[in-house]
């Protein structure tokens, strides 16, 4: 047999998300920005002698280095979205750097929450002059960084291509993981820093106005809460990815009661994720009157996301089998 005459069956294995260069180059923008900020507040707080500017550069630098992984996961799946030694794609490595990310902003989460609890026992002097400045130019920061990470609410990008199989209708599956993880995990993390902003403004503002010291490391208890409240919602959503968890049950009632019509019943199905809005799925079938794999296939279509589809049919004892592909 020719290689070329198995090409119809042949399923591509590149699953990148639709706008993956578009978040990549963001990313790596707002990774420049957050690095400039660091830079200038390490420098600025050496040379002018701001432990608290030293601080909080070195604090901008554990997002620098989140945010770098968000990045680099977006250059390592596109270079390698076509290398063999991944059998399905490396549209699951941003997930595995969104869950790297989302251990990073726990931890830097509990450090945020043990030092607010050493500043309740032992309060220290604030440099209201110097202190209040770096939050609102930080919060700048953020705020210009979570405007290059804004998410699209549209999913018009986000139709799959289909590998040996095209499906051309548009039954929209509003539940399928259109989004992409790793730039939401980045997202999270400018968004957490300028939810610590705001809130070391209002607190220090306070703390200045009403000599309410308490407010500083209230505040910097409630973000604790808040970012580990996110940490784990990321840890939740990557992670079940990364184990294979079926991204949409209602997906999987979809293909089994599409398939299982005309006595013909699925007795194994397999629904996991590959990558931001691709889903792969393994069926078998078994029939009475068992046809070509290609026919379960076309009752599939118009199913949105269903980049690598694979049926196995089983005829029961004694029908004769269709030819099989």
């Amino acid at each position: 047999m020719h290689p070329h005459s198995i090409t119809p069956w042949t399923h591509g294995h590149a699953f990148l998300g639709a706008r993956h260069d578009e978040y990549e180059r963001r990313t790596w923008w707002v990774v420049a920005l957050t690095a400039a900020m660091m830079l200038v507040e390490i420098v600025g707080g050496s040379l002018f002698g701001s432990i608290a500017l030293v601080a909080d550069g070195w604090h901008m630098a554990t997002h620098v280095i989140a945010l770098a992984i968000a990045g680099f996961a977006y250059l390592f799946a596109r270079r390698h979205a076509r290398d063999a030694r991944f059998s399905l794609g490396t549209g699951k490595f941003g997930e595995l750097a969104a869950f790297a990310s989302a251990i990073i902003l726990g931890l830097i989460a509990l450090g945020i929450g043990y030092e607010s609890v050493v500043r309740f026992i032992h309060p220290v002097a604030i440099h209201f002059e110097e202190a209040v400045p770096i939050a609102a130019l930080g919060l700048c920061v953020n705020l210009a960084s979570a405007w290059l990470l804004r998410a699209h609410h549209d999913h018009d990008g986000d139709h799959i291509h289909h590998g040996s199989s095209h499906h051309h209708s548009h039954e929209v599956r509003p539940g399928m993981a259109h989004r992409d993880t790793n730039f939401r995990a980045a997202y999270v993390h400018v968004l957490a820093d300028a939810v610590t902003s705001v809130g070391a403004i209002a607190a220090l503002s306070l703390a200045w106005a009403f000599g309410w010291g308490f407010m500083d490391p209230l505040v910097g208890l409630l973000g604790t809460i808040v970012m580990v409240t996110w940490s784990l919602s990321l840890i939740r959503s990557a992670g079940s990815v990364l184990l294979d968890a079926v991204p949409d049950p209602e997906l999987a009632r979809s293909i089994r009661r599409r398939i299982e019509v005309e006595g013909d019943l699925v007795s194994d199905l397999h629904v996991w994720q590959l990558g931001p809005g691709h889903a792969a799925v393994v069926a078998s079938v078994v029939s009475d009157c068992p046809q070509a794999p290609a026919a379960y296939k076309r009752r599939l279509e118009g199913l949105i996301g269903l980049s690598h589809v694979t049926i196995e049919v089983n005829a029961c004892a004694g029908a004769r089998m269709a030819n099989s592909e």
